[in-house]
């Protein structure tokens, strides 16, 4: 899998330690964005839609547990904790919650770009990723999601909305995981489409999109929840 050219949030509350982590990662080929705080990692995260996350656990106004959390509930994005803690229990709460790695400073920057390197090739993230879920594959780069059938090798592309395929590609990203309403509002309709209920009409469209062209059954209601992807696995 190719990882040039991804996208990694840095979330560290301390500019120069940011600073150094971001310039070793461009200098190998990624694309940085910054955050010094736990509430601007999760802003950003929301619309930036980053391929990794570099977290600080110690940063103010939402610690880096509570961002990590937040992250799982929203998704997969893989994460590397940065931890100024060598004790085993920080490790492994990190690992508990659901960090992909972690690394403890002081920590030697090139080692930081080694291991996000391998994360996103173990995660399959980075450029050129493809999402699939059954039959259905969701290119997040070139914003397209088709249907392959099972009995021959014919592709259907999807004639998706941008809303469609943010909800399709948000919820392809964690197949088993259920959604609730305001959840995919929140991931996948910024702006003026604030209200619940709009997912619904978003999702019955995507549904008989799907059905058409032959992967009828994948969004599933769940009751009290939200909805959930069928499991194809």
């Amino acid at each position: 899998m190719n990882t040039d050219n991804a996208l990694i949030l840095v979330a560290e509350d301390e500019p120069e330690i940011a600073e150094v982590i971001a310039a070793y990662l461009e200098r190998e080929g990624f694309r940085t964005v910054r955050a010094a705080d736990g509430r601007s990692a999760l802003e950003l995260h929301l619309a930036l839609k980053p391929d990794l996350v570099m977290l600080d656990v110690q940063m103010p106004r939402l610690d880096g547990w509570a961002v990590l959390a937040e992250l799982r509930r929203r998704g997969d994005t893989p994460v590397i904790m940065l931890t100024a803690l060598d004790q085993d229990i920080d490790k492994l709460q990190a690992l508990r919650i659901g960090a992909d790695d972690y690394v403890v400073k002081p920590f030697n920057a090139m080692e930081v770009a080694v291991r996000t390197r391998a994360v996103l090739r173990r995660s399959g993230g980075g450029n050129g990723k493809t999402l699939r879920v059954g039959a259905v594959e969701v290119d997040l780069d070139s914003h397209l999601a088709s249907v392959v059938a099972q009995e021959n090798a014919d592709r259907v592309t999807l004639p998706l909305t941008l809303t469609e395929f943010r909800i399709l590609a948000h919820m392809a990203r964690a197949p088993r995981r259920a959604f609730s309403r305001s959840e995919l509002v929140d991931a996948c309709l910024p702006g003026g489409e604030a209200l619940d209920r709009t997912v619904d009409t978003h999702l019955s469209k995507l549904r008989r999109k799907l059905e058409e062209a032959g992967a009828p059954g994948l969004v599933n209601n769940v009751r009290g929840v939200g909805f959930r992807l069928a499991d194809v696995s």
